[in-house]
């Protein structure tokens, strides 16, 4: 599941601080100025992550009510372990959902590594970017695509596509079928993608 739809499913939740262990929780609304995306460290976004893991369960069973003092020690306990103070999470969590950016950045912070020696782990980022751009273009090409299968000129105009990219056909369909199976690879291309719109 993508960190900007679990941000969706905790748009109700933020923490703010309190005095006692069980630290009350309620919802930041967004900040219409956000930080700049490298405001926040690569370890700061990965404990955001690691926070929200362990933060969406609780806000999805809450299904929209208030959280009970034991839900809100769970949430105040995962900010905490997770090296964050409660308010730079807030600060983090209201950063992401302004900036796709940093959206981008700490979806990628929670994805498990390429496996060395993958085709994921051998993706330069220029690659990730000229697979984005050029998955962008096709995604145009295939909305009109009917009965499944393109025409000729459909064809031709996606191998132009790939082509076009700085990707050899065989290149971009080998960073095809990765991204289909490596979450590190994805986040990769989704944030080259960010940085590029």
């Amino acid at each position: 599941m993508r960190l900007s739809t679990l941000l969706a499913a905790t748009a109700s939740i933020a923490l703010i601080s309190g005095t006692a262990v069980a630290a009350p929780v309620v919802m930041a609304s967004p900040v219409s100025a956000a930080p700049q995306d490298a405001a926040f460290t690569d370890a700061e976004l990965k404990g955001y992550a690691t926070a929200m893991a362990r933060i969406t369960p609780i806000a999805q069973a809450l299904n929209g009510a208030t959280p009970n003092a034991d839900q809100q020690a769970q949430m105040a306990a995962a900010v905490s372990e997770s090296g964050l103070t409660i308010e730079k999470f807030n600060e983090i969590s209201n950063a992401v959902g302004a900036d796709p950016v940093l959206g981008a950045r700490a979806e990628l912070a929670a994805a498990t590594p390429s496996p060395a020696g993958s085709v994921g782990a051998g993706v330069s980022d220029a690659e990730a970017d000229q697979f984005g751009a050029a998955m962008t273009q096709l995604q145009a090409v295939l909305a009109a695509v009917q009965g499944g299968t393109p025409t000729p000129e459909q064809q031709a105009q996606m191998a132009a596509i790939v082509e076009g990219s700085g990707l050899s056909v065989e290149r971009f369909n080998e960073i095809s079928n990765a991204v289909a199976q490596d979450d590190h690879l994805r986040a990769r291309v989704s944030l080259a993608d960010a940085r590029r719109n």
